[in-house]
């Protein structure tokens, strides 16, 4: 009972183990189709289209298979890149022939260690930057509020002093129509003022007494009009 215990407790580690073993040879497989062959180079020219290809780098271990049977595979690693192409050199370019068809236009299966690894620290990379982005989003979205508070306070501001602004020119207005009121008074004022003056000139002049009665003419002036004694 004892044996059977452990027994059944190494299966389900060991079906654990493949699950995963499947799930990383699933991230790190992928296919390409041959686009020419240098064979004095042991260099071949791969066409691949995957969104994961910005994970392989420059000197990457990548074995390959024919689709149509996995059990032969060949060991290559990456010397060159482009967007949609992988130049890769084979170890043993001459055992590779003689069991897998290297030709252009042959489809081929791959897998890279490598790329396991590098989706492995990108997944980590990734965790990372989404952490700092809602740390940064949230910053962001109490700075928007901010933001939004500051505009409805200076709408709030100008509101007030639209209003203020607005009671400073009904007073001016209010003052200046006061002052215009009075001044229409003193005018009034001054006029009066001014008639009455002239009112009075006029009777100190008609009533206006002499210090002599007598009045000398100018014949009075003339000495042959009359004796000197």
């Amino acid at each position: 009972m004892k044996w059977f215990s452990y027994g059944l407790l190494i299966f389900v580690f060991f079906k654990i183990w493949c699950v995963y073993s499947a799930q990383i040879d699933e991230e790190g497989t992928f296919s390409g189709r041959i686009a020419r062959v240098t064979e004095a180079g042991k260099i071949i020219r791969l066409k691949v289209d995957f969104l994961n290809m910005k994970y392989l780098n420059k000197g990457d271990k990548i074995e390959f298979w024919d689709e149509k049977d996995d059990r032969r595979n060949c060991k290559s690693y990456i010397i060159g890149k482009s967007n949609d192409y992988l130049l890769i050199r084979i170890s043993d370019f001459k055992g590779c022939a003689q069991n897998i068809y290297l030709v252009a236009g042959a489809y081929l299966k791959l897998f890279s260690p490598d790329l396991v690894n590098n989706l492995k620290m990108g997944k980590e990379l990734l965790k990372i930057l989404e952490k700092k982005r809602l740390a940064i989003g949230g910053r962001l979205g109490r700075t928007k509020e901010a933001l939004s508070q500051h505009m409805s306070k200076v709408e709030a501001v100008n509101d007030r002093y639209t209003v203020l602004r607005e009671q400073l020119e009904n007073e001016w207005r209010e003052e200046l129509t006061k002052l215009e009121e009075d001044n229409l008074v003193i005018k009034k004022q001054y006029s009066a003022l001014e008639l009455a003056l002239q009112d009075i000139d006029r009777k100190m002049e008609r009533y206006q007494i002499e210090d002599e009665n007598l009045r000398m003419d100018r014949w009075a002036l003339d000495s042959k009009l009359y004796f000197k004694k």
